[in-house]
């Protein structure tokens, strides 16, 4: 088996090492362009039923940073899952930034160019990157929608066909407009994988490895939705509803919070079937997740 083909599937030796987790940890992630931003949040949870608990304080995108830098020093054997897209779409015109002779040809190589273009951003922004004149011609911004741009809701990866089967609402990395758009926290969050890059693995862009971290990106609302919450609502903002999300996932009562906003509660929530979801080998292997897609747009965690 190539390198790019163990990428794509989990290592395995005295069986499965998606039992092996002790921690699982969900980050609720943000792409607003400031030091520390609201949106951003950390739940912990371990090995059990006792719920995870909210890693309560202001954080910044470089507090995240050295956060899963010291736990991958430690070797705390977390699965930690992100919020974010750690990719553009590849697949379906066989290239990140068609046109553009620097696009990047897989996951790690189109996080150096974000990280290295957007270098003089503060805050691990990437208002640099969008603003190149080659990368902005494929974005919708605001007042500035690229000719490149193919209209209607834009390119989506192959697993955010997936998001859409399983009756989620995905939005397409390169809209960088309106609320519900993740492109921003994507970029924002390939400068972090970027200066992650070589301490903790992300799957499937990396094999599923037998001791210390990985990451996973997520999806909170999937979380959301596979605890019981209806299609429409998918924000839990008080405890009692917290606690029936829980429930679903095995999670004992949470410990009152010192705010019930979608931030921490997506994060707690994820967290918990997170401790769940690693248990459950056929999430590790998903159908549609070939060799070349886990080497250039990656994959959802939960998403079959």
């Amino acid at each position: 088996m190539g390198a790019r083909e163990e990428a794509a599937t989990p290592r395995r030796r005295d069986g499965d090492a998606a039992l092996s987790f002790t921690d699982f940890i969900a980050i609720d992630w943000s792409g607003q362009a400031v030091e520390r931003p609201k949106g951003l949040a950390v739940a912990h949870a371990r090995f059990g039923d006792v719920a995870p608990v909210l890693i309560d304080r202001p954080w910044s995108r470089a507090d995240i940073l050295a956060f899963l830098d010291a736990l991958a020093r430690a070797g705390t054997r977390a699965l930690i899952g992100l919020d974010l897209s750690p990719a553009f779409p590849f697949a379906d015109a066989g290239a990140y930034f068609p046109g553009w002779e620097a696009s990047p040809a897989d996951g790690p190589a189109l996080w150096a160019l974000v990280d290295h273009l957007s270098a003089a951003d503060p805050h691990l922004a990437a208002t640099s990157f969008v603003q190149h004149p080659q990368a902005r011609r494929h974005f919708r911004q605001m007042g500035d929608c690229g000719d490149l741009f193919p209209g209607g809701r834009g390119r989506f990866r192959v697993c955010e066909v997936g998001q859409e089967t399983m009756a989620l609402s995905p939005y397409s990395c390169f809209n960088l407009v309106g609320a519900s758009q993740v492109g921003k926290s994507s970029l924002t969050g390939m400068r972090v994988l970027h200066r992650l890059r070589g301490r903790i693995g992300l799957w499937p862009f990396d094999p599923l490895p037998e001791s210390g971290p990985v990451l996973v990106e997520i999806y909170t609302s999937l979380a959301a939705r596979l605890a019981g919450m209806r299609k429409g609502i998918s924000k839990i903002r008080d405890a009692a509803t917290l606690d029936a999300m829980l429930a679903a996932f095995g999670s004992a009562p949470h410990a009152p919070l010192p705010r019930y906003d979608d931030h921490a509660t997506d994060a707690i929530l994820s967290a918990a079937w997170l401790r769940v979801a690693a248990r459950q080998p056929g999430l590790w292997e998903p159908a549609a997740l070939t060799p070349e897609l886990a080497h250039t747009e990656g994959w959802t965690f939960g998403v079959l």
